[in-house]
């Protein structure tokens, strides 16, 4: 948390950090006014320093079993939730037009949001394809034979 906290001082933002810890899983939360900046276009920022925030609580607690989340001022929530009604859309999309949609390239995190909003729905299926950091989920037609 020290980690985060200190990015989020040096960056000039006014915020308060709180640390989550629920066995192997710490969730770093920071809240604050106006803090897009730390979030960044489709939440690469908030990854990035997601990443550099787990290898520095990896090295000081010595530990590489232990999951690191941050979030930034409830953006998690609010983006599965913007990802969910999205499917939803395409869904009706992809059943209307009985064509199959590639999506965007997306971090692995919002690619299984996808999945699981279409997961139980019939009618369609959904796949990953190609590497990161330009894989994509592909959403078609059930009837297609694509899982």
């Amino acid at each position: 948390m020290k980690f985060v906290s200190g990015l989020v001082e040096a960056m000039g933002f006014e915020a308060t950090t709180s640390l989550q810890s629920n066995g192997t899983e710490l969730d770093v939360v920071v809240n604050g006014q106006q803090l897009g900046l730390l979030i960044g276009p489709g939440g690469r920022t908030l990854l990035s320093i997601q990443n550099l925030a787990r290898v520095a609580a990896q090295r000081r607690l010595g530990d590489h079993d232990t999951r690191l989340r941050v979030d930034v001022a409830g953006y998690r929530a609010r983006r599965k939730a913007a990802l969910e009604e999205f499917a939803a859309k395409l869904v009706a999309d992809v059943k209307t037009s009985g064509v199959s949609r590639a999506l965007e390239p997306m971090p692995s995190v919002d690619r299984k949001i996808i999945h699981d909003a279409l997961s139980g729905v019939d009618g369609v299926s959904s796949r990953s394809e190609g590497d990161d950091p330009y894989r994509r989920v592909i959403v078609s037609p059930a009837s297609t034979g694509d899982s």
